[in-house]
């Protein structure tokens, strides 16, 4: 993990990296570089958004949780976008969990700020707003596959994805945690699992997979997958 101190004068994050120059450090400026750990939960459903984050090399899940304790998750932010974005609409609180899938660094907004912002930067409103429609489509489409596509075909679009946003081939992952962001048992993701091994496309070894053939993992995905760029404010 890279500490937030070289960070400072980088900005991974491609909703803010696209503004205009002068946007672009006022916000840093009302921002705090921030690390993010593995398994930190940054808001839980009904919180009322305090914060925004900007991933660099973090990646957060956004999970709906059913019956209190089932959790399955609907989507995925990494430097492409934010987290808390439901302020660039106007709403308050959050629906769904927030938690930190890939440890890295964010840059933290106070949601105050945030509100002021969006309302005088036109090219933030154009950013957040295209943001929001390209995970409102990730949502939608997460939703289809989780229904009508093989665990595997799956596990190697949720690869993809995650090796998109924290810009590695490798990663922490255990099963368990793997099986609540696909909505399986544990036993089907450990099938499906040793399947991408079998075809040479992952590895996976003490809690960290690896892709080793990204091209391979590609045709192995469903036709859900589609990599990840930056969206661009007109």
């Amino acid at each position: 993990m890279k500490s937030p101190a070289t960070h400072r004068t980088l900005l991974d994050n491609r909703l803010l990296a696209v503004l205009p120059l002068a946007d672009r450090e006022r916000l840093r400026g009302q921002s705090d570089w921030v690390s993010l750990p593995f398994g930190q939960v940054l808001m839980e459903p009904g919180d009322s958004i305090k914060h925004v984050y900007f991933p660099n090399d973090s990646l957060v899940s956004l999970l709906t949780l059913v019956d209190g304790h089932h959790a399955l998750e609907v989507g995925m932010v990494g430097r492409e976008g934010m987290v808390g974005a439901g302020l660039g609409l106007g709403v308050n609180t959050t629906a769904v969990r927030a938690l930190v899938q890939g440890g890295g660094t964010a840059l933290r907004m106070r949601a105050s700020n945030f509100r002021k912002e969006m309302q005088h930067c036109i090219a933030l409103q154009r950013g957040v707003h295209l943001y929001l429609n390209i995970l409102l489509m990730q949502v939608a489409q997460t939703a289809a596959c989780n229904r009508f596509h093989a665990v595997e075909s799956r596990l190697a679009r949720w690869l993809l994805m995650t090796r998109d946003r924290v810009a590695s081939d490798n990663f922490p992952l255990t099963q368990e945690f793997l099986g609540h962001m696909l909505g399986v048992r544990r036993a089907g993701v450990t099938e499906a699992a040793q399947a991408l091994k079998l075809k040479k496309l992952v590895s996976y070894s003490r809690g960290v997979i690896s892709i080793i053939d990204g091209p391979g993992l590609e045709s192995a995905a469903c036709s859900c997958y589609l990599p990840t760029g930056p969206p661009r404010p007109r």
